[in-house]
């Protein structure tokens, strides 16, 4: 079954300190290891928020569109892996291995729906 880690990173000034370099390689291995097991389906960093876009159309069908999300959140959503394992379970314990679940931030994992065509 498959599953998306959405990878919620904390807010600035909430994360303990780590080196940076400590946390690079802590993404690295933890991506090598996804991959390794056989178990990754795809998965990408996500830029900076302050490129996201937000559309909304209005209920004239009018598209208005605004920079950044501006949401009231304590987390940013930084990336995603979408990976295919047994079961629930397993995906618990692969997000709770990713680095993005430690130094304030988390990790919500979601079934991916599949609808037949």
């Amino acid at each position: 079954m498959k599953y998306m880690l959405l990878i919620h990173s904390a807010a600035v000034g909430e994360s303990t300190d780590v080196p940076d370099e400590d946390l690079f390689n802590a993404w690295v291995s933890y991506d090598k290891a996804v991959k390794d097991a056989g178990i990754w389906v795809s998965g990408h960093s996500l830029a900076d928020l302050t490129t996201a876009t937000t559309v909304r159309v209005d209920p004239t069908g009018e598209r208005i569109v605004t920079d950044g999300p501006f949401a009231e959140t304590r987390e940013v959503l930084g990336g995603y892996y979408v990976i295919d394992v047994p079961d629930l379970d397993v995906a618990l314990d692969w997000a709770a291995r990713c680095p993005g679940a430690r130094r304030g931030g988390s990790v919500v994992v979601r079934p991916v729906a599949e609808f037949e065509a």
